[in-house]
């Protein structure tokens, strides 16, 4: 198995929740620490031997200061030297998609082949940022996928008339340094995504969910995949949650309870939410889909319900092999829930140190 450490680049200081959050509460020098601290961390990482670093996009909330995960992985080229840098990802229905595939392709040049493309359609709040209609989401993530994969792989100019996007001409420079192209991953979490992903052989992620819901849509998008004629291997499956490792289980507890609170694992507006209900954003399975973006249970049910890694090292090793034999997952992309720069700093080391060989050794 590999580790990937994730971060939504969280604001360090209090504002409001819900979304969009008004900006009165925001500071120039917090917000500076807040980056300043994640690429600290992303560096430590790197040099302690984590597998991946990764981003994600989120708009008009402090949940997440990455409007644009590819300037902030432009950066991480420069920064993380060994790891490979995974942008899970830019929010592909909201944007032009041939940009896309030369930014990817770009990152993967400047990084010397080890961008993973992580191809999302994000959350139906961040539809009203570029004023897109969430019921066309599903339409336009699948053409544009199409159309990213073309860009990388065809050698000669060509056009694309389709029914979201239009190019008289495309040819990019520069070419994507890995053949075919980067990894590539898209959401598992609904039943039409993981169809998709298992019928056009693309790796899956989940997050914001429980080992419940995994599971089945696992089962789901292996299905798919073996009608296709593939099998997904564990290199396949993302799998995120939350971690915070320590000495002890006592000094893990210890950690959370005496610091301030970490907040929501993801940005939501019920309102927003039920206002695409009749849409097909969130597809078959509304209320099971809606619900993985509600908050964190209390910490024992979060580690029950595999949305947390928690305690000393041997726990989470514990922990962790009831996601790999649940699920089958081969990379785990964990966000630390605590905001201490120091006792993050120490579960980076602690897990690199303690549980990241003995992952590795998982098959």
């Amino acid at each position: 198995m590999k580790a990937a450490l994730f971060s939504p680049v969280a604001y360090g200081g209090s504002a409001s929740e819900g979304w969009p959050v008004p900006a009165d509460r925001y500071s120039d020098e917090t917000a500076e620490r807040s980056y300043r601290s994640a690429i600290d961390r992303f560096r430590l990482a790197d040099e302690t031997g984590w597998d991946w670093v990764t981003v994600a996009e989120h708009h008009y909330s402090p949940f997440s200061l990455t409007p644009n995960p590819m300037l902030l992985a432009g950066a991480l080229t420069q920064i993380v030297r060994r790891a490979k840098i995974a942008v899970l990802g830019p929010t592909v229905p909201m944007l032009n998609p041939v940009r896309v595939a030369e930014e990817f392709a770009m990152l993967d040049v400047m990084s010397g082949g080890r961008v993973i493309a992580g191809l999302m359609r994000g959350t139906p709040n961040e539809y009203v940022t570029y004023n897109i209609n969430p019921d066309e989401s599903r339409a336009r993530f699948q053409e544009a996928l199409q159309l990213i994969r073309k860009v990388w792989t065809e050698p000669q100019p060509f056009g694309w008339q389709g029914r979201h996007y239009e190019f008289r001409a495309v040819s990019i420079w520069p070419r994507p340094v890995q053949k075919p192209h980067p990894p590539l991953y898209m959401s598992g979490s609904s039943p039409e995504s993981g169809q998709y992903a298992g019928e056009n052989h693309i790796g899956i992620g989940f997050a914001v969910t429980t080992l419940q819901l995994a599971t089945k849509a696992i089962a789901h998008y292996r299905d798919h995949a073996k009608k296709a004629g593939w099998e997904p291997t564990p290199d396949d499956i993302i799998y995120r949650c939350g971690l915070h490792v320590a000495e002890t289980d006592e000094q893990a507890n210890s950690d959370l309870t005496s610091g301030p609170p970490r907040g929501r694992f993801s940005i939501s507006n019920p309102a927003l939410e039920s206002a695409v209900a009749g849409t097909s954003f969130y597809g078959r399975d509304f209320e099971a889909q809606r619900n993985r973006v509600a908050r964190l249970p209390t910490l024992r049910d979060a580690v029950d319900n595999g949305q947390l890694l928690f305690g000393n090292p041997e726990s989470v090793l514990a922990q962790i092999k009831k996601i790999r034999e649940l699920i089958g997952a081969g990379i785990l992309d964990l966000v630390l829930i605590t905001q201490d720069d120091g006792k993050a700093n120490r579960a980076i080391e602690l897990f690199a140190s303690k549980v990241l060989p003995r992952l590795h050794e998982m098959e």
